[in-house]
């Protein structure tokens, strides 16, 4: 039989209060007495019930997390940040995906409800009629990479506009007279930002710039066929600007198949710094954004309202990127870094 709660109180000869109290990190026990409940509770394998402590508590000691995709090393170093951040806390996390689709965003959301005791949401399905049908007001949220404004929930978002407005400002700089740009997923709005960044660099220039515009997903797929698609074009452009870097890689991938030198012919950048980034060849330059330290933060935020849920603390938070410069755009083999400030623009 599994041992209760009431077979470490009897073994350390102290009450079944005395117990529970010791075992939730309670400082109305003597450390002596901690101690002595803590070897007995080791010595019987006794494991705390979760789901009779969260009838008492009415906290479950888990954050759900709702994500677009779950493959690739963005979301891989995403979660991880998360996860860290909860697990310093005494949390767990229990994720979900929506794969692109409101219903499934949708139902994972209502699926999390009475299991979790905060949500992170990103998905590019949340607007303010998504969020009133499918999130109750009672139960703390922290949106990512929203277009939502709100006084009720707090959001973290990326610097997509000003970290892709920074990117084409170096290009520009580096006298690229071409640049091809490979956009995200329609209606997504790190997409949707970061094509914003990229068109008014473009329109700030004092030099007329040829561009195109070439529909990508945010996969190395779409990456390796617009690669495909330059290849066969009657004048390519000189620099390639990706809004991510799968997409990046794979347009590399498809233009060295290509026999094309990446950066002696074409330039190639990228938007994330996912960890591969560094590693492909030539390196991969582009900006930065400190994905693992994006999760911990978003969590950090939510575990503040579960620690003080009566506190009004909604904020919004645009953390800022950099640009790392590697060899994709014919740097030497030493890493140039800097800062990507946001200049926003309406």
């Amino acid at each position: 039989m599994a041992v209760t709660i009431r077979d470490v109180a009897r073994e350390a000869k102290v009450s079944v209060a005395s117990v529970s109290r010791a075992l939730n990190g309670n400082t109305n026990v003597t450390d002596a007495t901690r101690r002595r409940i803590m070897r007995v509770a080791t010595k019987l394998r006794y494991m705390p019930h979760g789901a009779a402590r969260s009838l008492i508590t009415r906290r479950t000691q888990t954050i759900g997390a709702l994500l677009p995709d779950l493959f690739g090393e963005f979301f891989s170093e995403l979660i991880r940040g998360i996860d860290l951040a909860a697990r310093a806390r005494g949390l767990h996390l229990l994720v979900s995906s929506s794969h692109g689709d409101a219903d499934e965003a949708a139902a994972a959301l209502r699926a999390m409800q009475g299991r979790v005791d905060g949500l992170l949401v990103m998905s590019p399905h949340v607007d303010a009629e998504f969020l009133y049908r499918n999130l109750p007001d009672a139960l703390p949220a922290v949106l990512m990479n929203t277009a939502v404004k709100s006084a009720q929930y707090s959001t973290l978002n990326i610097d997509n506009y000003g970290g892709a407005l920074a990117m084409t400002e170096h290009l520009l700089a580096r006298g690229f007279p071409s640049i091809a740009f490979i956009n995200g997923p329609e209606g997504n709005f790190d997409a949707s930002e970061r094509l914003r960044g990229f068109r008014k660099a473009i329109a700030a220039s004092k030099r007329k710039i040829d561009t195109e515009v070439i529909s990508g997903d945010f996969t190395e797929e779409s990456g390796h066929a617009a690669g495909r698609r330059l290849l066969a074009a009657a004048r390519r452009p000189q620099a390639v600007f990706a809004a991510n870097d799968m997409m990046a890689i794979g347009c590399l991938l498809a233009l060295g198949e290509g026999g094309v030198r990446v950066p002696e012919d074409v330039a190639i950048a990228g938007f994330d710094d996912i960890p591969i980034a560094r590693f492909v060849n030539p390196s991969l330059t582009t900006v930065r954004v400190r994905i693992a330290d994006l999760g911990r933060s978003a969590l950090e935020q939510l575990a503040g309202q579960l620690e003080t849920p009566d506190a009004k603390r909604a904020s919004a938070q645009t953390p800022g990127c950099e640009i790392v410069v590697r060899a994709s755009c014919g740097t030497p083999a030493a890493v140039g870094v800097r800062d990507a400030k946001a200049r926003r623009a309406s």
